[in-house]
């Protein structure tokens, strides 16, 4: 069931707009705001992360219950914004629920997504979908199977500076792509259930892959475990495409200072996306021209430009999005099979990092 506004399970906001890209083009940016039956939407954990998701599907005018196992988180977030608090299971079992939005640890992912998926519900889940992909694969039938929207949240996607980032690249502005590298870096969160490697580096392999669109055929890993015993705090990631681009991935959650930053090397410019900065230089495209035609080469340099991008919330926008793909039946930006190749990619690199440490 979907619905247009009014209550249900509390207070609400007036009837909000989902935004869609103009002209159906998922990559266009500045977005087109078009009114859309909103689909009543719970937010499974109500976490550090959680409570992000709760507020953007809040302002959304979507949230519809929330649910997580710790009574204080529960309590806290259902007071905050006048919505029930459930269980998963109760969550499953309300008819008048029509999606989910999962933020639960990533070891519980793969579970809930197909509890969900099982009872008829549109899925949103936060990254990574699963942590195995045969496991991803078959969630990404069963929601096929049941024809449910399950969409993964490679919030990045949705940044516009991303989207002008893959737009650049795309359209030729930096002529050939030659290598990208990108580095993740700060000081926590550190968890345990899962390693630096599947808590940080989805994000820049999402990237990559869109802006190549090709997919690796050759991925390695190393990491270094230095808190808990083979569980990587600080590892690298180098690909390998059939293009012979190649790229290079740096993740760590235990250095002193937050860095986020994906270059781009192309035949005509450099671009630079850091996401540490004002809005107005997180991108920065650079002219440099290197000479070849002489035995040495010579490098002319060019003063940075920074492409006007109009500022908006990931994290809303993705959200917006999901919600525009339960309304209309169409395929998320990041649906299931692009969370496939970015599983495939994590998936090949854990498998690297075990190898070298002969396990």
């Amino acid at each position: 069931m979907l619905h247009e506004g009014g209550k249900a399970g509390g207070s609400r906001l007036p009837r909000s707009t989902v935004a869609e890209p103009v002209d159906g083009d998922t990559q266009t940016f500045p977005f087109a705001v078009t009114a859309h039956p909103i689909a009543r939407t719970a937010c499974i954990g109500c976490g550090y992360w959680g409570k992000k998701v709760a507020r953007n599907l809040a302002a959304l005018n979507a949230l519809h219950a929330v649910a997580d196992t710790s009574p204080a988180a529960l309590a806290d977030t259902s007071n905050e914004y006048a919505v029930p608090g459930h269980t998963f299971q109760q969550v499953l079992d309300d008819p008048d629920c029509d999606a989910v939005a999962i933020a639960s640890p990533a070891s519980l992912h793969g579970d809930h997504v197909r509890r969900a998926l099982s009872a008829g519900k549109h899925v949103f889940v936060e990254k990574p979908l699963a942590l195995q992909v045969f496991e991803g694969r078959s969630l990404v039938k069963l929601a096929r199977d049941r024809g449910r929207i399950l969409m993964v949240g490679h919030v990045l996607r949705y940044h516009p500076i991303v989207i002008a980032l893959v737009e650049a690249a795309r359209s030729g502005r930096l002529g050939s792509i030659k290598h990208v590298y990108s580095r993740r870096f700060g000081l926590g969160k550190i968890r345990t259930e899962e390693d630096v490697i599947w808590s940080f580096a989805p994000h820049d392999i999402s990237i990559i892959l869109a802006l190549l669109g090709e997919t690796p055929t050759y991925v390695s890993g190393e990491a270094t475990s230095i808190l808990n015993p083979g569980i990587a705090d600080i590892a690298n990631i180098h690909l390998g495409f059939p293009s012979g681009v190649t790229a290079r991935i740096s993740v760590s959650w235990l250095n002193p200072t937050k860095e986020q930053r994906t270059v781009i090397i192309g035949s005509k410019a450099h671009a630079v996306f850091d996401d540490t900065q004002p809005w107005e230089k997180k991108l920065q495209i650079y002219d440099h021209r290197i000479d070849l035609s002489d035995a040495a080469p010579s490098i002319s340099r060019a003063d940075p430009v920074s492409p006007t991008v109009v500022q908006a919330e990931p994290l809303r926008e993705e959200l917006s999005h999901f919600l525009n793909c339960v309304a209309t039946g169409r395929q998320p930006v990041t649906d299931g099979v692009e969370a496939l190749g970015v599983l495939n990619v994590l998936e090949q690199a854990a498998k690297s990092v075990r190898a070298k440490a002969g396990h």
